[in-house]
């Protein structure tokens, strides 16, 4: 009896582990920019906390990360939490957040979710977005029409 309950006192812990640890997905950095930092969960004490001294405004890395069904545009809390780019991370979704894991480092990082667009979304409006600068006369033209149906 008490080898069943050592059994599935194991089994309950490790299911409870797994559900904490959560699925890894993949996902490739395709892009990378600084900036601005997005403002902390504690920005409301740090403005009616009385004097402080003026907060110099830091930049911090952004990136767009494609994976097979959404696009993430995800900003580090800070200046140093760099992401290689095109390289193929593990990363999980959590409250508002991205755990991020690079080349199998022992702990996560985590960034602040700024955006999500569905992947097929995406893939259309950067099909748009090469159409129009290959072709920036037909898109002038068709600017030039609509201003011409709108003054009527």
């Amino acid at each position: 009896m008490k080898s069943f309950l050592r059994i599935a006192l194991l089994l309950l812990v490790s299911a409870a582990t797994a559900q904490q640890i959560g699925a890894y997905q993949h996902g490739t950095v395709i892009r990378m920019r600084m900036s601005e930092c997005m403002p902390s969960h504690h920005a409301f004490l740090t403005t009616f906390g009385g004097q402080a001294a003026p907060a110099i405004p830091e930049a911090c890395p952004e990136y767009t990360l494609l994976s097979d069904k959404v696009v993430f545009i995800i900003v580090g809390r800070s200046s140093g939490q760099l992401i290689p780019l095109a390289d193929v991370i593990d990363f999980r979704v959590r409250t508002n957040e991205l755990a991020v894991r690079v080349d199998d480092a022992k702990h996560e990082s985590r960034f602040n979710i700024k955006e999500m667009v569905l992947r097929s979304d995406w893939d259309l409006i950067q099909k748009h977005i090469a159409n129009e600068l290959n072709n920036p006369e037909a898109v002038a033209d068709q600017m030039l029409v609509s201003k011409t149906r709108d003054a009527r």
